[in-house]
């Protein structure tokens, strides 16, 4: 990772996978908060599935950053939608839990659409080496050509 915009993005991705997990710790333990979590199981699984993507997000996996997107997806997707089916079916003024779940339900999607589309424009991951080193690696066919030319001309000093 080379920009600042790609830093951020996993900074802000570490940053809410941390609330999910006070979110789930104090649905465990029984406690008020401003948002519940759909299914705690799911939660805790998809929670614990995401350390290992975003150390391989940090390392500009494809695979890694679509399993994390697909997650986030499908679990918040779901809650986004039981919230808008809420609100709709209510046809009362807006609740503000049914708000701060639809806003943190809808991070949970965007953040790891970022990551993802973030790590798939990436000019820079189709290329493996680093452009600073690249006029001395890619120069091997020249020093090759150049040792042959060196080693046919070998003069005798008599």
């Amino acid at each position: 990772m080379k920009s600042l915009f790609s830093y951020l993005i996993v900074i802000l991705a570490i940053i809410y996978w941390g609330f999910r997990v006070v979110v789930s710790l104090l649905y465990a333990m029984g406690q008020e908060f401003i948002c519940q979590p759909l299914n705690a199981n799911i939660e805790i699984a998809i929670l614990f599935l995401t350390i290992p993507s975003i150390i391989f997000i940090f390392r500009r996996n494809v695979v890694a950053a679509t399993l994390y997107f697909g997650m986030y997806a499908a679990y918040f997707g779901t809650i986004l939608y039981n919230s808008f089916g809420n609100v709709s079916a209510e046809t009362e003024s807006l609740v503000l839990t049914d708000a701060t779940s639809i806003m943190i339900s809808a991070l949970g999607i965007v953040i790891p659409f970022l990551v993802f589309a973030d790590i798939i424009l990436q000019k820079s991951r189709f290329h493996s080496a680093d452009r600073d080193t690249d006029w001395y690696y890619e120069n091997e066919k020249y020093d090759r050509n150049f040792d042959e030319r060196a080693d046919r001309n070998q003069y005798k000093i008599k």
